[in-house]
């Protein structure tokens, strides 16, 4: 009985950060539809107020975290432990800067349930690094992709927009189903859906990485959380949903899912193979190659695709699916000598997630009479109509394409070393493709800046405007680029 009331307060303790944003959302939800009319009216500036409620929320939940003595801890339904300080940081950090390019982008009817559908997204990316059994997993995957069908559906300005929910809500429902089968496997090879308990069973059990129902598991939660990270052949609904949905929503897709792909895969797929240290975790033969085969496909498929795109929302959509080929590469090669592998593809997601938010947060922050920036000949003479716009965007996607002095730069080599460090063929053949990758990809990054900075800007140049928010937003991650390039450390041992 005092093992499992100790249980529940750590339980608590662990959760008290998402529990606030829950709460939070939920305020949202009940005040927000008292707000407004049968007719679908809302007293102007109402999306001020809530905007600032989630970023309070999101501080909120911060400084708990922050201030709560959570211990460590393997046992029962939530555990403590580095991915999870990893993953919260992250989740946190994402929401505040998704909520301010959100903030003018959502009418004020629909403002509560926007600002409270990210507030739930935000605590179940971080649900899901806390989880510390299959069904809280699972579960945390939900609280993930069901908001994210709703606040997607919220603007619904046109039919594309609605395309684009649909679409991706029917994808995600597939994606979900692979996992939870693979799961299923899981638990009928392992006997219970406790983390911990799987990792001791299997452990006791020579040969057991290698059997057949393990090795079915690991190919579909492979599968299904490829999905969620936008990875080749599970890429191809990213570039209509990018294109269709509102920046602020598409800032979300970019991020966020890969970061809890990432953390899922991280929990589940080395506990398949009995390792017991997720950061030196290496995988068996098989899904060595089939990481390997995603990562170098993903990578080539990506770059290339985006060379052909004129819309800048397709063109980063594909972008996203050649970096989470570069994260794949992370776990592929499995433990570096050099660099750690897992530390790496980690580092990667956190330069990511900073550099391309902030790259659609600026290109969103400047809107013009004729409407926001969406082709890449919108892009033309930008540094005169826009000149701090401009020149924010220029550093992100230098960061993008991994050029000094800029953290991308970091984030490459570190995947670089760690691949070639490795020493074998593979190991070095994915260096290898990283950085013809790297190199693919300058192209079509560098084209967009010289389209800002040596193109005449067009004959009948509209007014600008600027949504300060979104610009508050990409200023803080284009900052954030050059300050992590001149102190990579501090990210680096954060890490560690």
């Amino acid at each position: 009985m005092n093992a499992a009331i100790e249980q529940i307060n750590q339980a608590i303790a662990i959760v008290a950060p998402e529990a606030i944003l829950v709460a939070t959302a939920c305020l949202m939800f009940l005040v927000g539809s008292f707000l407004v009319t049968d007719s679908g009216q809302a007293r102007s500036g109402l999306r001020h107020q809530f905007g600032v409620l989630a970023l309070i929320a999101l501080a909120g939940a911060a400084v708990v975290w922050l201030t709560l003595d959570a211990k460590p801890v393997d046992q029962g339904p939530f555990r403590s432990d580095q991915l999870l300080w990893i993953a919260r940081t992250m989740s946190l950090g994402a929401g505040a800067l998704v909520s301010l390019i959100l903030w003018n982008q959502i009418d004020d009817a629909h403002a509560a349930e926007a600002q409270a559908c990210l507030l739930a997204i935000v605590a179940g990316a971080s649900l899901v690094a806390a989880a510390n059994d299959l069904v809280t997993i699972f579960l945390a995957l939900e609280l993930v992709s069901i908001p994210t069908y709703v606040l997607l559906f919220l603007p619904r300005r046109n039919t594309a927009e609605r395309e684009a929910t649909v679409k991706y809500f029917l994808l995600s429902i597939f994606s979900s189903g692979l996992v939870l089968y693979g799961m299923a496997w899981l638990y009928g090879a392992a006997g219970t859906t406790n983390l911990t308990g799987i990792s001791d069973t299997l452990t006791q059990s020579p040969g057991a990485a290698t059997s057949g129902a393990l090795l079915l598991a690991q190919g579909l939660l492979i599968a299904g959380l490829c999905f969620r990270m936008t990875a080749f052949p599970f890429h191809f609904y990213a570039p209509d949903v990018f294109q269709a949905v509102i920046p602020a929503n598409a800032a979300m897709l970019s991020f966020v899912p890969k970061l809890v792909a990432t953390v899922a895969l991280l929990r589940l797929v080395p506990l398949t193979s009995g390792s017991t240290d997720l950061f030196q975790w290496a995988p068996t033969d098989s899904i060595r190659a089939l990481l390997a085969l995603i990562a170098v496909l993903s990578m080539f498929v990506g770059n290339l695709m985006a060379w052909r795109q004129k819309n800048l929302y397709r063109l980063l959509a594909y972008s996203g699916v050649a970096n989470a080929g570069y994260l794949l590469v992370g776990f592929a090669v499995g433990p570096a000598p050099v660099v750690g592998s897992i530390h790496a593809a980690i580092f990667y997601l956190a330069v990511y997630g900073i550099m391309t938010i902030g790259a659609i947060a600026l290109l969103s922050s400047a809107t013009f009479d004729g409407g926001p920036l969406r082709q890449d000949s919108d892009l033309r003479g930008l540094s005169r109509t826009s000149p701090g716009a401009a020149l924010l965007l220029a550093v992100c996607l230098l960061s993008l394409t991994g050029l000094p002095p800029t953290v991308g730069f970091f984030g490459k080599l570190n995947l670089f070393l760690a691949a070639w460090s490795v020493g074998d063929s593979l190991g070095r053949s994915l260096a290898i493709c990283l950085a013809l990758n790297a190199a693919i990809a300058a192209w079509y990054y560098l084209r967009l800046v010289a389209l800002m900075y040596l193109e005449p800007m067009p004959e009948s140049t509209a007014a600008v405007r600027t949504d300060w928010p979104s610009w508050t937003a990409g200023a803080v991650c284009a900052i954030a680029t050059v300050c992590f390039f001149v102190a990579p450390q501090w990210l680096w041992m954060w890490l560690e």
